[in-house]
C-alpha cells in the first residue's frame, strides 16, 4: 500500500471502556496506523463492547452486522471485537457462528496483546480468539492516544468484588486489582508535563482502592493534590459502602478535588437494595449525603438509578422518588432493569412487566429533570471557572466546557481558549446544561 494503514474504533459503555479505547489507539499509532474518520474508510475496525446494559448489546450486534458488506467487498478489511462482552462465552460462540467476518476476538484482561494479535492476523490470514479469564498482573506503561490534550483518564484499579445481583462486571472485569501508588503518581506527573490540567481517576469501584498498606483511596487523593501543575481531580465510579469519612474530609482539605461526586444509589428502597446486594440501606445513603453536604455545601451530586428491578413494588418505587427529592440530584443516569445473563437476578421469578417499568421510568425522569432544571436555574448570575473543552456540537462559534461542579456550560468563545480555565458568567440555566458569557 502507498499509504499508512488506518483504523477506526467504536466504543460502547463507560469511561473505563473509553480509556481502553485510548490505549488501543495508542498502540495502533505506535504500529504506524493513522485514525480514520469512519469505519467504511478504515483498514481495521475495532468495536469495544459493554455488557452492562441491554441497549449496548443490541447496538453492538447491529454495528457488527453493518460490517459484513465491507468485508465481502474487501477481504483485507480486518474486524476486531473486544471489551466486556467478549468475557462471556455465549457471546463468543454467537459471534463465531453468526458473524464469521470477525477476525480478532480479545477481552478486557489482555488488551496489551492486541498488537501481537493484529500482526498475527495480518501476516497469517487466520482468525484469532484470545480471551483471558483472569486479569493477572497489571501491565504498566501502555501508550494512549487521548481524546483531549488538557484532561485525561487514569485507571487506578481494575475489577470489582461487589457482585451486585444485577451486574455482570465482576464476571467480565475480574476481581479488584489496584495499581501501585507511585505508578499512578508518575503517570499523572507525565500527563501534567504533557499539558493535562484535569485527571479523572477510574475504577469499577474506585473508592475501594488499596494501593498498599499505607495508601487507601483518600490517601491517594491527598498525594495527588500535591502534584504541581495539576489543577483538577475527579473520580468515578464510587460505591456508597466505601465512601469513608476520610474521603469526605478530603473534599474539605484538597483544593484540587472538584466539588462533585457520582454516587450511584440504584434504588431508594432498603428492601430492593438488599436484593441487589448493595450492602447499604436507604438510611445509610442519606447519612452519607448529609455528611457530604455538611463538608462541602456547594457539592453537586449525580447518581445511577435502576427502575423495575425484580420484585420492585409501587411502594418501593415511591421510596426511590422520595429519595431523589430529598437528595436533589443535579443529574441522574436512569436505566430500565434488563436481565443480564449469568447474574443472580436473571433467575428471579418476580420480573416486572415492561409496561410497568416504562411507566415508572417516565415518572422518575420527569422528577429528576424537574430538579435538575431548578438547580441549574440557581446558577444564573454566578461566575464559574470553566475548563474549555472545544467547540459545542450545535455551532462553530459556540464553545463548551465544564465547571468545577461538572456542569456543562456553552458560551461564545475562540479557539485559543481550548484547554484553559476561564471565568464564565452564567446567563441561563437549562435542564441539562448552562449558558454563559466569558468575562
Amino acid at each position: 500500500m502507498n499509504r499508512p494503514k488506518t483504523y477506526h474504533i467504536t466504543t460502547f459503555g463507560c469511561q473505563m471502556n473509553e480509556h481502553d479505547s485510548e490505549t488501543i489507539a495508542g498502540m495502533l499509532s505506535q504500529m504506524g496506523f493513522s485514525e480514520s474518520p469512519g469505519r467504511d474508510e478504515a483498514d481495521v475496525a475495532i468495536i469495544n463492547t459493554c455488557s452492562v446494559r441491554e441497549n449496548a448489546d443490541k447496538r453492538f450486534f447491529g454495528t457488527l452486522g453493518q460490517l459484513k458488506k465491507k468485508k465481502l467487498a474487501d477481504p483485507e478489511f480486518t474486524v476486531c471485537v473486544c471489551g466486556c462482552m467478549m468475557q462471556q462465552q455465549h457471546v463468543i460462540d454467537s459471534i463465531k457462528s453468526k458473524y464469521p467476518w470477525v477476525d480478532i476476538i480479545f477481552g478486557t484482561h489482555n488488551i496489551h496483546q492486541f498488537p501481537q494479535l493484529l500482526e498475527s492476523v495480518l501476516r497469517e490470514k487466520e482468525k484469532v480468539v484470545n480471551v483471558w479469564e483472569d486479569g493477572g498482573d497489571i501491565v504498566e506503561g501502555l501508550p494512549a492516544k487521548r481524546l483531549y490534550k488538557h484532561k485525561a483518564f487514569v485507571n487506578i484499579m481494575y475489577g470489582c468484588n461487589n457482585f451486585c445481583t444485577y451486574c455482570i462486571v465482576p464476571y467480565t472485569r475480574g476481581r479488584e486489582r489496584s495499581r501501585r501508588p507511585q505508578d499512578i503518581l508518575d503517570e499523572v506527573k507525565r500527563l501534567v508535563s504533557d499539558g493535562v490540567r484535569e485527571v479523572t481517576l477510574l475504577g469499577q469501584n474506585v473508592n475501594s482502592y488499596k494501593g498498599d498498606e499505607h495508601t487507601d483511596f483518600a490517601d491517594l487523593i491527598y498525594r495527588l493534590n500535591e502534584v504541581s501543575g495539576l489543577e483538577r481531580i475527579r473520580f468515578m465510579t464510587s460505591h456508597p459502602k466505601d465512601l469513608s469519612d476520610k474521603l469526605i474530609q478530603a473534599y474539605g482539605d484538597c483544593d484540587k478535588l472538584c466539588n462533585y461526586i457520582h454516587l450511584p444509589v440504584q434504588s431508594g428502597s432498603s428492601r430492593v437494595l438488599a436484593r441487589m446486594n448493595r450492602k447499604y440501606t436507604r438510611e445509610d445513603y442519606l447519612n452519607l449525603i448529609a455528611k457530604l453536604k455538611k463538608t462541602v455545601p456547594q457539592i453537586t451530586i449525580s447518581t445511577d438509578i435502576i427502575v423495575g428491578f425484580p420484585g420492585e413494588t409501587e411502594e418501593d418505587f415511591e421510596e426511590t422518588l422520595d429519595l431523589v427529592r430529598k437528595v436533589e440530584y443535579d443529574s441522574a443516569f436512569t436505566f430500565l432493569y434488563s436481565i443480564r445473563r449469568g447474574t443472580p437476578a436473571e433467575k428471579y421469578e418476580d420480573q416486572i412487566p415492561e409496561d410497568v417499568k416504562h411507566q415508572r421510568f417516565n415518572r422518575l425522569v420527569e422528577t429528576v429533570n424537574s430538579i435538575s432544571a431548578e438547580k441549574n436555574a440557581g446558577y444564573v448570575g454566578r461566575v464559574e471557572k470553566v475548563l474549555v473543552e472545544g467547540l459545542s456540537k450545535t455551532s462553530d462559534r459556540t464553545y463548551t466546557g465544564r465547571t468545577e461542579e461538572f456542569k456543562l456550560i456553552n458560551f461564545a468563545g475562540t479557539p485559543d481558549m481550548v484547554g484553559k480555565i476561564i471565568d464564565v458568567k452564567v446567563t441561563e440555566g437549562k435542564t441539562f446544561s448552562l449558558e454563559g458569557e466569558v468575562i
